[in-house]
């Protein structure tokens, strides 16, 4: 096989998975986490086994749907904080970035976050085992992104770490208590978590070299 025919093959397997995993957003959000491999792969005019095929399982579907909309979120998180503008307005723009992803798409969330909610056939998911990777992961990028832009002194680098899980584990705990309750305008929550975080951001310097924040 040439090396062209190799590349004619795996454009059509990509596309072909992208289709995939665009029906299976589809069965998300009208099912949440009750999404079944059964009702995906309808919705793709397959049949369960062709979806096997190509993600392995409901877990490793449920991976490939993590990582699109992770990065789409991470893409958008990171917009906010390149935002032109004042050092609180952007704390406050990436909290609510968060938060109005979540409450765009609450049966995405759901599903990405509580999977074990399912009542489908299929088997649920461990949450500590598939969603706790995906916050480890926003962790590690803000962290990275603080550790980049602001002055934190010794130890800046463990310090920026502390920071990004902290404020990610803010972001999601609060994020998901007020999606389920609606105890506070999306606004009013913001303003708080952002009150929450000002001190020490609001006292520490941009790093010299950087982006600045």
């Amino acid at each position: 096989m040439d090396t062209t025919q190799r590349t004619d093959q795996q454009r059509s397997a990509d596309r072909r998975r992208r289709e995939l995993l665009e029906a299976a957003d589809r069965v998300v959000l009208r099912d949440g986490p009750q999404a079944s491999m059964n009702a995906i792969a309808a919705e793709a005019g397959i049949t369960k086994p062709i979806l096997y095929r190509h993600f392995g399982d409901k877990g490793g579907l449920y991976a490939a749907l993590a990582k699109r909309h992770t990065d789409a979120l991470l893409d958008s998180l990171r917009a906010a904080l390149d935002a032109p503008a004042e050092r609180r307005e952007r704390v406050e723009h990436t909290l609510d970035t968060y938060l109005a992803a979540i409450e765009a798409r609450p049966q995405v969330y759901r599903f990405l976050m509580h999977p074990a909610e399912g009542s489908s056939g299929d088997q649920g998911f461990d949450v500590g085992k598939h969603s706790a990777p995906l916050l480890r992961r926003m962790g590690e990028e803000l962290a990275q992104v603080i550790e980049e832009r602001v002055d934190l002194g010794p130890g800046s680098q463990q310090l920026a770490r502390v920071w990004g899980h902290g404020i990610v584990g803010m972001m999601h705990a609060a994020g998901d208590w007020w999606l389920g309750e609606r105890p506070c305008s999306r606004a009013e929550l913001v303003r708080s978590l952002a009150d929450l975080l000002w001190g020490r951001l609001a006292a520490a310097g941009d790093k010299v070299g950087g982006p600045g924040f």
